[in-house]
């Protein structure tokens, strides 16, 4: 069995639901900005429902994936992005039953399923993104279209410095990126 290798970035999202488009809207920003400035070699960019046999499938033998959502809190600040960098074997605790969401299953569903599959993503990093509007139609508010260049952008960034890394012949323990 080969050790992970590459990075997968995720788009979680229905382009139909508005705000809930943003992930699907940060792939395609950063396939966009991909051909001017390439993305590290062993980079994929992807675009996801949600479901996690397909999701499982995109991450499978990447050491690291970043996956892109967007959340609604109830006093959402549309565009805010959080960043989330999950340990390893860390598994978050699915969301609370009556959630609405416009997936099936959410991240975390899908997270608990892969982990018990054995089928988890290496190193995760979750972008979460504040949305206003889940109604169906297309486009995305302005708040949460406005913030998609400084996510793009942090997504390179980590892609990049994750690609440094790993290129690396050994990482001790206090090393930022170990």
């Amino acid at each position: 069995m080969k050790p992970p290798a590459g990075t997968a970035v995720i788009g979680i999202g229905n382009e139909f639901r508005r705000d809930d488009g943003v992930g699907w809207a940060a792939i395609a920003l950063l396939c966009e900005r991909e051909a001017r400035r390439p993305l590290p070699s062993g980079t994929e960019l992807a675009r996801s429902d949600g479901d996690p046999g397909r999701l499982m499938t995109l991450w499978e033998d990447k050491a690291l994936t970043l996956v892109i959502d967007a959340c609604f809190p109830p006093a959402a600040q549309p565009g805010r992005t959080h960043r989330w960098c999950v340990a390893p074997g860390e598994v978050p605790h699915p969301a609370a039953a009556g959630r609405q969401s416009t997936h099936g299953l959410g991240l975390a569903e899908a997270l608990c399923l892969a982990d018990s599959l054995g089928r988890g993503p290496g190193r995760l990093i979750v972008y979460a993104v504040e949305g206003a509007d889940r109604s169906l139609g297309m486009g995305l508010t302005p708040a949460v279209a406005a913030a998609l260049p400084h996510l793009a952008r942090r997504i390179e960034e980590d892609v990049r410095q994750h690609s440094r890394g790993t290129r690396r012949t050994s990482l001790g323990p206090g090393s930022p990126l170990a």
